[in-house]
């Protein structure tokens, strides 16, 4: 567990990476809205003791399969029926601490989750619902995982002491008039925008922690961003003629039915789409520029590929003057040393999508390119866990006081 992702007081042992289990055991009783509960926890072999500091409403304790009782924070997932959705469910199936309760799924309103995605149905979870007929009162957070342009208004009309994680794009532009003009339609709750924390978690932690509302990154803001921002800030890379190019598996356009999704339109073949106009771009160019201070304009073509889950993004950089390679992947590695999630290969080692499949893992390297004084930088991520559910988790985790890795420490799966 990354030691930057404690709170104050923990005590811990190093991190082991990749350790699977996460085990939390209540130290103490909690009832009502009382704040200061005390749980000890083990999230990938570290030993934690550490202080809930959220005050959710009525928690109910719940037995663990020794038959002894826990504290449980209860969760709602809008949008279960979806790929980030159903993401999620299957991630909180390990999850010490969180309990679905609340589940919604307008055209699969009534049914249960199992029907509709048979791989989870082992697990012990409420039918599913519409949005309109969801009882939030005994929630005590929520991932929004509705499509694009929904979200806005269906967040604002939920009870304001719920923490929110808000997967779609919705809240992530600061500047509302952008918002509008990237997604052709304006701003339902500019009041809320104001409110809302970007939430990219390695970059920023604190501001995630104390957050009421967190807007998750994209995919490729995620993969882009990461990387880049540390080597902005520290003055080793230029802003300008930062050159892009990202593959995403198919499961990053949602699981709507589109004409260009068909297995006949994808298989056996790549292309490019979005074209100078993905929707991400306005997104990765604010981060980029708060990281230098002042605007930045990147050039990026994203690239659909025949996978379901995956992506791979080449940056290409130019260095400072008297600025190296090595430097790069140095200051990368000491900035991400104790970060559970984000790992810089050794040296030579060129990241594969494969080797992240399934986990919440950015595995980086950076490369010397055959132009003089300019850099390769290579990121990847599954797109559904650290591009999208796997960071909410994250997200949602800091917000409610949990170690962060909680319910994260599924090593990749591979072959």
């Amino acid at each position: 567990m990354a030691m930057a992702s404690l709170q104050a007081g923990m005590v811990v042992t190093p991190r082991s990476t990749f350790l699977q289990g996460c085990e939390v055991s209540n130290k103490s009783s909690l009832s009502g809205s009382a704040v200061g509960g005390e749980f000890g926890a083990s999230c990938g072999g570290s030993r934690t003791r550490m202080t809930v500091t959220s005050a959710p409403k009525n928690r109910a304790a719940v037995k663990s399969s020794k038959g002894d009782e826990s504290e449980t924070l209860r969760v709602g997932v809008l949008g279960a029926s979806g790929y980030t959705g159903s993401e999620i469910i299957r991630l909180l199936a390990t999850h010490p601490v969180f309990k679905v309760t609340v589940m919604t799924a307008d055209r699969k309103a009534g049914q249960s989750l199992g029907s509709v995605f048979p791989h989870l149905i082992t697990q012990d979870l409420p039918s599913m619902v519409a949005v309109k007929d969801a009882d939030f009162s005994n929630v005590d957070a929520v991932f929004c995982c509705l499509p694009h342009g929904t979200t806005q208004e269906i967040i604002a009309g939920l009870p304001k002491d719920l923490k929110v994680v808000d997967l779609s794009a919705d809240f992530r532009l600061r500047n509302t008039d952008t918002y509008e003009g990237w997604y052709n339609g304006p701003h339902r709750a500019p009041e809320l925008q104001t409110e809302a924390v970007y939430g990219l978690t390695e970059i920023y932690r604190e501001e995630v922690r104390a957050a009421r509302l967190v807007a998750n990154p994209g995919c490729y803001p995620t993969s882009i961003q990461l990387p880049l921002i540390p080597l902005l800030k520290a003055g080793l890379i230029e802003k300008d003629n930062i050159i892009i190019n990202a593959n995403s598996g198919v499961s990053g356009a949602g699981r709507s039915a589109k004409e260009a999704n068909l297995y006949t339109e994808i298989c056996e073949g790549i292309h490019p789409y979005g074209i100078t106009r993905h929707r991400h771009v306005p997104e990765i160019e604010q981060g980029l520029g708060d990281a230098v201070g002042s605007d930045v304009t990147i050039s990026f073509t994203p690239n659909l590929m025949p996978m379901s889950r995956g992506m791979l993004s080449t940056m290409c950089v130019q260095m400072k003057q008297g600025v190296t390679v090595d430097d790069l992947r140095k200051h990368l590695v000491e900035r991400f040393a104790d970060e559970e999630f984000v790992l810089v290969l050794e040296k030579g080692i060129a990241p594969h999508t494969r080797h992240v499949r399934g986990s919440n893992y950015c595995l980086l390297n950076v490369f010397e390119d055959r132009i003089s004084g300019r850099a390769i930088i290579i990121s990847v991520i599954d797109n559904l866990v650290k591009g999208a559910s796997g960071q909410a988790l994250q997200n949602l985790n800091l917000m409610m006081g949990l170690p962060e890795d909680c319910g994260l420490l599924q090593q990749p799966l591979f072959p």
